[in-house]
């Protein structure tokens, strides 16, 4: 598909190729009469005929979503039976790329993403959407360097692709919650899918690893590892709400996304209180310990 670079698509000129995916190419695309700049996706092989209408149908309910934390749809169109998207572009590149995996982020850090992701998810989940792909290389940096989800409805627009193959999922199972590997998706398995994102900032680790079979049998049966409270410097309360969201039953989960969220953000506010509350001070070496305490419960002393 690289050869697409210098080609036109709809009113876009490609510009250069941005990265690729299991069953799409992204190009950096510029307008041609306005020069304005958009990440056009373009699937990688046609869809069959009778996908046509449900693209259409699917993106034209896209780019309604109006969102801070969204990564609009901008436009959409086909040619030669090869749809593409235009989308809005995010300059600062993907947290899998500003964070790699292995990292460790301090919990503060954690609370700010987990609380945007949840507020772009859960203003989806009020139009009655899912997004069914969340993991961090679909969260984007905008240019004041929020959050922003991208591919909203790639993955459903996906199935209807020839392109689909089963190795295409193997690097997204990874985030997707047992309902969703049973072919059941619904909004508590993209609260599930942010779960094991906070769960690999934490520990730096996801809950399980392996093959897609090995993978996707631990999500629909075995309990994630609990998170070494002690070695991450956060508190039991903090590993409680990561751990519900990763309730193997949707209904056992928090009852929505934005609940997760502020679920965490307290359990994390009240462990800083009370790491103060309980910390001396009064003199030098006080001090200076208490700022390491701090610093360990976020997480920044990690490596």
């Amino acid at each position: 598909m690289a050869h697409l670079v210098g080609q036109q698509l709809g009113q876009y000129r490609l510009v250069r190729l941005l990265g690729r995916g299991g069953f799409a190419d992204v190009y950096l695309g510029e307008q041609i009469y306005l020069g304005s700049q958009a990440a056009i996706k373009v699937l990688s092989a046609p869809l069959a005929e009778d996908a046509t209408t449900t693209f259409l149908h699917e993106a034209q309910t896209l780019v309604r979503l109006a969102h801070p934390h969204i990564i609009r749809l901008l436009d959409y169109g086909m040619q030669e039976q090869t749809p593409f998207l235009v989308m809005e572009y995010a300059p600062g590149g993907t947290l899998r790329e500003l964070h790699p995996r292995g990292e460790r982020l301090p919990l503060s850090t954690v609370v700010e993403y987990v609380q945007q992701v949840a507020e772009a998810l859960q203003y989806a989940h009020n139009e009655r959407l899912i997004h069914r792909d969340v993991k961090p290389d679909n969260l984007l940096l905008g240019r004041q360097g929020e959050i922003m989800l991208s591919d909203f409805g790639i993955a459903l627009l996906a199935h209807s692709s020839r392109s689909q193959r089963t190795e295409d999922i193997v690097g997204t199972v990874s985030y997707m919650a047992p309902e969703q590997i049973q072919g059941h998706p619904c909004q508590a398995s993209d609260q599930y899918a942010l779960g094991v994102i906070a769960y690999e900032w934490l520990s730096g680790t996801r809950p399980f690893c392996g093959s897609f079979v090995e993978i996707a049998a631990g999500h629909c049966l075995v309990e994630p590892p609990p998170l070494d409270t002690a070695h991450l410097g956060i508190s039991n309360a903090v590993a409680a709400m990561v751990s519900r969201a990763l309730a193997k039953r949707p209904e056992q989960r928090f009852t929505s996304v934005q609940a997760f969220a502020g679920a965490l953000e307290r359990a994390a506010s009240l462990t800083r209180a009370k790491s103060r509350a309980t910390t001396p001070v009064g003199t030098p070496s006080a001090s200076g310990r208490r700022w390491r305490l701090e610093d360990d419960f976020e997480g920044i002393s990690t490596s």
